[in-house]
């Protein structure tokens, strides 16, 4: 891999456009991304199983700490306004005070961690740790909103928060890196810091 290569794997990707309105885009398309991630849900209590946290790990990749927060945001407030987008096609604050609440308040942080952490290295293995870092984030806070607002009891709210997806999650981790990994190795362009 030659020293362009490498840099251009050690930033966030600069995505087409620099312009306010480019920048917005990319957001919004990211908010849309984890909406659809969403929609791939297998039920499951107290806490279905999405695509959504892949959504997360992306947007963090690919649009950096700031952006990718921001479309994480972006998608968070659409919810709380009314728009169908959580799993289940729930909407409100109702979903941020169920026990889906801590995995979704977690996105936005996330997102902002991995986008960080991901701008620091070039390897694929920095980009599983951090990405594992940003998913670890959600599962933590996820459990502990879990434990104290639904199960209040912590064994149980390790295991129906954090454990039980841990093979489903450790799947969309390895996507995500890989296909963050690949794209950044044949993208030409290369980012401001953001």
């Amino acid at each position: 891999m030659d020293n362009s290569s490498k840099l251009a794997l050690a930033r966030p990707l600069e995505l087409p456009g620099t312009t306010a309105i480019a920048q917005t885009a990319w957001i919004l398309l990211f908010a849309g991304v984890t909406v659809l991630g969403a929609r791939v849900e297998v039920p499951h209590q107290p806490v279905p199983y999405t695509l959504q946290t892949m959504a997360v790990l992306l947007a963090g990749a690919f649009l950096g700490p700031r952006n990718g927060a921001i479309s994480q945001i972006a998608y968070l407030v659409a919810g709380v306004l009314g728009a169908p987008v959580f799993a289940g096609g729930a909407f409100g604050v109702g979903p941020m005070l169920g026990p889906s609440g801590g995995y979704l308040l977690a996105f936005p942080l996330a997102a902002f961690i991995v986008g960080f952490l991901v701008s620091r290295h070039v390897s694929l293995a920095w980009t599983v740790l951090s990405m594992g870092a940003g998913l670890l984030l959600v599962f933590v806070l996820g459990t502990l909103h879990l434990w104290a607002f639904t199960i209040h009891n912590v064994p149980a709210a390790i295991n129906a928060g954090f454990l039980i997806f841990s093979w489903w999650d450790l799947l969309k981790l390895g996507a995500a890196a890989m296909t963050y990994h690949e794209v950044a190795k044949r993208w030409t362009r290369v980012p401001a810091s953001r």
